[in-house]
C-alpha cells in the first residue's frame, strides 16, 4: 500500500512538473506571439505611411511633369512664333517709292535690293534681318538665329556684315556640334580673310581642337592667328594659349 502511495505521489510530482514546463512554454509562445503581433502592426503602419508618402511623391512628380510640359509647349510655341515672324518679314515687299528711288526712277528694283522669285522686291532690309537674327542668338534661340543668319547670307552674300553673319552661324552650333561649327569657322577664314572675324574664327578652331585633345592642331591655329593677325585681340589670347600648351 505504501509503495502504491509513493508511486502515485511520484506521478503527481512528475505531472505537476510537466504542467509547469508546459505553462512556461505556453507563456513563451504567447510572449513571442505578442512580439510578432507588435512587429506586424508596426510594419503595417509603416507600409501605410509609405504608401501615403509614395502617393504624395507621385502626385508631386505628376504636377512637375505637367509644369514641364506646359513650359516646353510654351517654348515650342514661342520658337514657332519667332520663326514665323522672321519668315513673314522675309516675305514683306519693299515699298514702291523706295524701290523707284533705288532703281533710279525705273520700274525695276535698284542694286542691293533683294528680289523674290517673281522679280519683285521682297524681304526686310539687311540691317533689320541681321539685327533680328542677332536678337534671337542673344536670347538663346539658336536654331531660329541660325535660320535668320543663313537667310541673310542667301539674300545679301556681299554685305559688309556677311562675315559677322557667317561667324554667328558657327556660334549657333557651339560645342555640342563641334564639327559643324568648325566647318563654318573654316569658311569664315576662307571667304573673309580680311575681316575682323577671321582671327576670331581661327582662334575658335584652336579652342575646338584643344577640347578634343588635338594639341598639335590647336597650336597650329593659334600660331596662324598670331602670324596673320598680330594686332588682333585674339592674337594676345593665342599667345597665352601657346605658352600654356608649350611651343
Amino acid at each position: 500500500m505504501r509503495r502504491v502511495e509513493l508511486q502515485v505521489e511520484a506521478l503527481r510530482v512528475e505531472r505537476a512538473r510537466a504542467d509547469s514546463q508546459g505553462a512556461a512554454k505556453l507563456d513563451t509562445v504567447r510572449a513571442l506571439l505578442t512580439v510578432v503581433q507588435e512587429k506586424l502592426a508596426a510594419q503595417q503602419a509603416y507600409l501605410v505611411q509609405l504608401r501615403g508618402d509614395t502617393k504624395t511623391e507621385l502626385l508631386q512628380v505628376q504636377q512637375q511633369l505637367v509644369a514641364v510640359q506646359e513650359l516646353t509647349g510654351q517654348s515650342q510655341q514661342r520658337l514657332t512664333e519667332l520663326r514665323g515672324r522672321i519668315e513673314e518679314q522675309a516675305r514683306q515687299p519693299v515699298p514702291t517709292l523706295d524701290t523707284t528711288r533705288a532703281g533710279g526712277g525705273g520700274g525695276a528694283p535698284g542694286p542691293g535690293v533683294p528680289v523674290g522669285p517673281s522679280g519683285n522686291p521682297a524681304g526686310p532690309g539687311p540691317d533689320q534681318m541681321y539685327d533680328l537674327s542677332l536678337q534671337q542668338f542673344r536670347r538663346g534661340s539658336l536654331a531660329t538665329a541660325r535660320l535668320g543668319f543663313r537667310e541673310f547670307l542667301r539674300i545679301f552674300p556681299t554685305h559688309e556684315r556677311a562675315a559677322d553673319a557667317l561667324f554667328y552661324v558657327g556660334e549657333t552650333f557651339g560645342a555640342e556640334h563641334a564639327d559643324s561649327a568648325a566647318a563654318v569657322y573654316q569658311l569664315v577664314v576662307k571667304s573673309h580673310p580680311n575681316s575682323a572675324r577671321a582671327p576670331a574664327a581661327l582662334y575658335k578652331l584652336g579652342l575646338l581642337a584643344e577640347r578634343r585633345g588635338d594639341k598639335a592642331t590647336a597650336r597650329t591655329y593659334y600660331a596662324r592667328v598670331i602670324a596673320g593677325y598680330p594686332r588682333s585681340d585674339e592674337a594676345n589670347l593665342a599667345r597665352d594659349k601657346l605658352q600654356r600648351l608649350g611651343r
